[in-house]
């Protein structure tokens, strides 16, 4: 049993805490919302102090099982408004650690969760997520430049949000502090605060793991031109593990994610492929049922079936009688830098700079304003 207080150890931790904090560069923050629309969360750690949402110390025995009551949370027999929970080691949300803030509150599903932390601190433990540090240094500093400047800009477009990012493939993949290393810390660290910029702004450094042989453009995606965003060759992910993949499941079962999307299909018997974009991957697909013809982009069909399974836009169609094949290339949207293909370029010698200026052309190698972003570790 172990309570939880504004206690004099405690303080005193704390207080040391903050005045090596005050000798160091401000660093920019950054809230990430690690979970989302569950009843509720299990809360633990060392050295941690609780506070409610007018900031009052709250008295708790870890573990604490928090949970929504109405437009409130219920945690250790109190009801509050909301849940602030710091360490100066880390906090622990249902098993995963995290450093930074944690903070709880009640939404209409359930419960937010968001980790309130240093940019820099949040890039050394999103690395082994998105790719591996042991990959060529140089790859895994220009993922941590990617990865700070998709931050940078999210951030400034959502400044009022509740959160900035989201932890999984919507924005970035981020398992808190679990699985950092001296390597991921490293390349962040060796290209701290820098972001890529054009026109003086974070740039939209959308990224993926592997493009097939060739990247997309932004507008086929999402339908709008970035500059600094093209379609460009890229060899050197064609012998990737990922490269080639294939997808089978029932015409029943597709027709079901269809239908269940709000795409009127019934007795689905046929499916083709439509026209293909500069990149050489699909715009569209015709699905054939007994209702008709009903086309649907090929980038919706992706997040229907999922984008697991269906992991890119490239990809040709196979029916027989009663199932469908899809044999495709790639792994991802395709723009930006392609990771397996940045891996490479490492190998063969490529700086992080290089690889950058290649998958970002026009795009230039910045740094956030002073005091902002800067490796206080």
């Amino acid at each position: 049993m172990r309570f939880l207080f504004a206690i004099a150890a405690l303080l005193l931790l704390l207080t040391a805490a903050d005045g090596f904090a005050a000798t160091l560069p401000r660093q920019e923050a950054v809230r990430v919302a690690i979970i989302k629309g569950v009843e509720s969360v299990r809360i633990d750690g060392d050295g941690v102090l609780a506070t409610d949402g007018r900031g009052e110390p709250l008295r708790l025995t870890l573990p604490a099982q928090v949970r929504r009551v109405g437009g409130a949370l219920a945690v250790g027999g109190q009801t509050v408004a909301r849940l602030t929970v710091t360490s100066p080691l880390s906090i622990q949300v249902n098993g995963k650690r995290y450093r930074g803030t944690i903070e709880v509150s009640p939404v209409d599903r359930g419960v937010l969760v968001v980790n309130d932390l240093p940019l820099e601190d949040y890039l050394v433990g999103l690395i082994n997520c998105e790719i591996s540090s042991q990959w060529p240094i140089e790859a895994v500093k220009a993922q941590a430049v990617v990865a700070r400047t998709y931050a940078s800009y999210q951030k400034r477009v959502r400044a009022n949000a509740p959160y900035h990012l989201e932890s999984s493939v919507l924005d970035q993949v981020y398992d808190g502090c679990e699985i950092e290393d001296s390597r991921a810390a490293r390349g962040v660290r060796e290209t701290a605060g820098e972001i890529l910029t054009y026109g003086g702004q974070p740039i939209q450094a959308f990224y993926h793991s592997n493009c097939g042989g060739r990247t997309e453009v932004a507008e086929n995606v999402w339908g709008v031109r970035l500059p600094y965003l093209r379609s460009l060759d890229c060899a050197y992910c064609s012998t990737t593990p990922s490269v080639r993949w294939e997808y089978s499941i029932s015409l029943k079962k597709l027709e079901s994610l269809l239908r269940g999307s709000g795409t009127h299909v019934s007795g689905l018997r046929d499916i083709r492929e439509g026209k293909r974009n500069e990149s050489g991957r699909l715009i569209d697909l015709a699905f054939v049922s007994g209702g008709g013809t009903t086309t649907v982009t090929a980038v919706n069909f992706r997040k229907i079936v999922g984008y697991t399974a269906i992991k890119s836009t490239n990809f040709t169609v196979r029916v027989t009688s009663d199932s469908v094949r899809f044999t495709g290339t790639g792994y991802g949207h395709g723009v930006g830098l392609c990771q397996w293909g940045a891996k490479q370029r490492a190998s063969d010698g490529f700086t992080y700079r290089e690889i950058l200026a290649y998958y970002y052309p026009g795009a230039i190698l910045s740094k956030l304003p002073a005091g902002q972003g800067v490796d206080a570790r």
